[in-house]
């Protein structure tokens, strides 16, 4: 048996040997609103502890009327398509501030923006892309755009993937994933079954609503599934990712086979520690190490986690909806993680748990636990 957690709120999901995703119990422990902004306000206080960090921001400018160029690294798809290896992700943006942060990072150089039509702000996010393309100083072909099919319409693909080209006012998506191997049915059988989405996924990169087409949420057994009747391949998978939850196994799997990987919340998840009513798991941003590094490279620990990720092989999209977020996420380019410094994040040693798996032990228990899971190996 297998159990995962995720998202928002709590939702333990039991799966069968089979790999039955027929939903048999779950458990929603919304965050209280206080208990989640203390911790919000708690890993920004870290992140941006001015001891352990100096912003490099004259390299960027956040001027209404400038805009900056940043050469920010890529990585080849198995399409030929490069993906830029830092993004700024939209999780949980809130009207009045995601709209506000995508024009900032754009102006500051960010080229890459993750999505979801779970998200619910997709429309808020297209205000922003629409001003910004249209003052034609950056065009839509120079920003890579990723979106992400909801679990609810995998049986109208295409129509998801249209209104959320016209909510992002975007022409086209660089990278649509689904978002989860999951639609929501019950019973013991995943309706309409998996093979019949992504070959409707495929039929939208034949068509030009897409250029790319992937996973999100996947084990290395769904991928292997998956990758038997593909006729086109996903390139990328996006997963959680961060010096906590490794993800190795699923990592390396992926990399064998050509495919990329996405890491989403490089710097843990902090509101997500509160779901835990037994015992509250660390903070990756609050970890020891993390923190010596921060020192020893004068920069904070946000920025020694994004960079890690790219180290570990990742691009990442870590949200920001503030100037010193956006701007440190990407001030991550012109230096890099010593390799001893690396391994020392790699330490087996290490408390690596995940705030999304409700779990004792470390990595090894876990993917013992997600053999046939959703999201790792």
């Amino acid at each position: 048996m297998q159990r995962v957690c995720g998202g928002t709120f709590r939702a333990c999901y039991i799966a069968s040997s089979r790999q039955s995703t027929q939903v048999l119990k779950v458990h929603r422990q919304i965050t209280p609103p206080s208990q989640r902004r203390s911790l919000q306000l708690q890993a920004r206080a870290t992140y941006l502890d001015s001891s352990a960090a100096t912003l490099n921001v004259n390299k960027y400018s956040m001027a209404a009327e400038d805009y900056t160029t940043v050469n920010t690294p890529t990585a080849t798809l198995s399409n030929d398509l490069r993906i830029p290896l830092v993004g700024l992700g939209t999780w949980r943006g809130e009207e009045g501030q995601v709209e506000k942060a995508v024009e900032m990072a754009l102006k500051a150089g960010y080229r890459h923006i993750d999505c979801a039509a779970a998200y619910g702000n997709e429309n808020i996010v297209g205000k922003a892309f629409g001003s910004i393309f249209k003052e034609g100083r950056i065009s839509r072909k120079d920003v890579w755009i990723t979106s992400k099919l909801n679990n609810p319409d995998h049986g109208r693909v295409r129509e998801a993937c249209q209104q959320t080209i016209k909510d992002l006012q975007a022409e086209y998506l660089d990278l649509y994933l689904m978002h989860w191997p999951l639609t929501g049915n019950k019973g013991k059988e995943v309706e309409p079954p998996i093979k019949d989405t992504w070959q409707e996924m495929e039929k939208l990169v034949d068509d030009g609503l897409v250029k790319s087409i992937g996973i999100s949420n996947f084990s290395c057994k769904k991928i292997d599934a998956l990758l038997e009747y593909a006729r086109i391949k996903p390139v990328v998978v996006q997963v959680e990712v961060h010096p906590y939850f490794r993800n190795q196994k699923l990592v390396d799997h992926c990399k064998a086979k050509n495919i990329h990987v996405t890491a989403y919340s490089p710097l843990g998840t902090p509101p997500s520690s509160a779901m835990f009513k037994d015992h509250q798991p660390d903070l990756v941003m609050n970890d020891p190490v993390v923190k010596e590094m921060a020192k020893k490279y004068n920069k904070n620990v946000g920025q020694i986690c994004v960079r890690w990720g790219i180290q570990h092989g990742t691009s990442v999209i870590p949200k920001a909806t503030s100037k010193d977020h956006i701007l440190g996420n990407l001030d991550v380019l012109d230096w890099e993680l010593k390799p001893e410094d690396y391994e020392v994040m790699l330490a087996p040693a290490r408390p690596f748990q995940s705030p999304n798996v409700h779990l004792a032990g470390g990595e090894q228990s876990q993917n013992a636990v997600y053999q046939e899971g959703l999201g790792s190996c």
